[in-house]
């Protein structure tokens, strides 16, 4: 008889691979790699572009300034980070803060492939310009600009699966910028819509 694991247990598989990897260089100076976290088998799932210090010190993603604007994003369309899973294209925090590389991104991207095969979630928001640059990649979507591509609907095929992918900003450039901050309002409120109007949320 075989045993069949949960997605628990699938998530936890991987993770314990994320913390201990060494496979590009910014394992070097981290201090804890960022799996990923939420609900397992969640309908809703958010991709960040990488950790900052406040991640790296905890090992969650999005648990400084901009995480905060974060929650406020998903209360407004009456969510919490249990309602969802929040990861990231690369899971371990670039030096300063600096944008990932190309070789970081082909290198960890393996590790968010694998939990979005475990999760199959039906609504994905990218958040931020790499993040939506990887996944419009993997679904054949043709990627600009993150101004051109955030507040529309994409249904398409990711990985064997169909899926609903909503790009916007990442939240952190609401922090330096008051345009991007209502922005980010603004498509969280479609969010919230498109999500209502797929059964994907209660209200």
């Amino acid at each position: 008889m075989s045993y069949t694991y949960s997605n628990d247990e699938l998530l936890d598989g991987v993770a314990a691979e994320v913390v201990i990897c060494t496979k590009c260089d910014l394992w070097k100076k981290r201090n804890k790699a960022v799996p990923g976290i939420g609900k397992t088998n969640a309908a809703i799932l958010l991709i960040g572009e990488a950790p900052g210090q406040s991640e790296d010190n905890v090992g969650e993603p999005f648990v400084g300034s901009a995480g905060k604007f974060l929650d406020e994003l998903l209360a407004e369309i009456e969510l919490t980070r249990k309602d969802v899973f929040i990861t990231n294209i690369v899971k371990c925090r670039p030096p300063e803060n600096r944008d990932p590389q190309t070789n970081e991104i082909e290198t960890c991207t393996p590790y968010l492939n694998r939990q979005l095969g475990i999760i199959q979630p039906k609504f994905i928001i990218t958040l931020g310009k790499h993040s939506t640059s990887y996944i419009f990649s993997k679904a054949s979507l043709i990627f600009r600009s993150i101004s051109q591509a955030r507040g529309k609907v994409y249904e398409t095929s990711l990985l064997g699966m169909k899926i609903i992918v909503f790009p916007t900003f990442h939240p952190a450039a609401a922090l330096y910028s008051a345009q991007y901050k209502t922005q980010l309002l603004e498509d969280f409120k479609q969010i919230g819509n498109e999500l209502l109007k797929r059964g994907l949320i209660d209200r």
